[in-house]
């Protein structure tokens, strides 16, 4: 899953709602990544700094953190958490993890909250589901 969030050049292959992704800088802590949104006639990109930090062992969990660098947003904030579920196999690699998305942001301007705040909630609200949806796909699961 961790793979899967950190992709970004891969999410308009299976999110609906994105017409385009590009990582501008790369690093082994993170990346900043610009993401284009496309939904209900409306188009926004944005740009974000995602820190990354893989665990340390099987048991420890796995985070990604974005923070705003440009785009319609005052604030945007969020954060993947993968923790693992069981005990590690033979090859020391744990097979489920549960996986929990924060993210808080806001509008920069008011006319912008009400024609685009409804899509984006909705892409909120299903975003952990579409990844889930993409790691089933990618094991053969759906």
């Amino acid at each position: 899953m961790f793979d899967l969030v950190t992709d970004v050049g891969a999410y308009p292959q299976f999110l609906p709602w994105c017409d385009q992704a590009s990582v501008i800088d790369d690093s082994e802590l993170g990346m900043t990544a610009q993401v284009g949104i496309s939904l209900a006639g409306l188009r926004q990109s944005f740009t974000t700094r995602n820190s990354h930090t893989l665990a340390a062992t099987p048991r420890d969990a796995s985070l990604v953190h974005m923070a705003l660098v440009d785009g319609p947003f005052s604030h945007l904030e969020g954060e993947w958490t993968f923790t693992p579920l069981g005990e590690p196999n033979d090859q020391g690699q744990v097979l489920a993890c549960k996986v929990n998305f924060t993210l808080t942001y806001a509008f920069a301007s008011k006319t912008l909250a009400l024609l685009v705040g409804p899509v984006f909630d909705k892409i909120a609200s299903t975003m952990v589901e579409a990844f889930v949806t993409r790691a089933d796909a990618s094991k053969g699961l759906s």
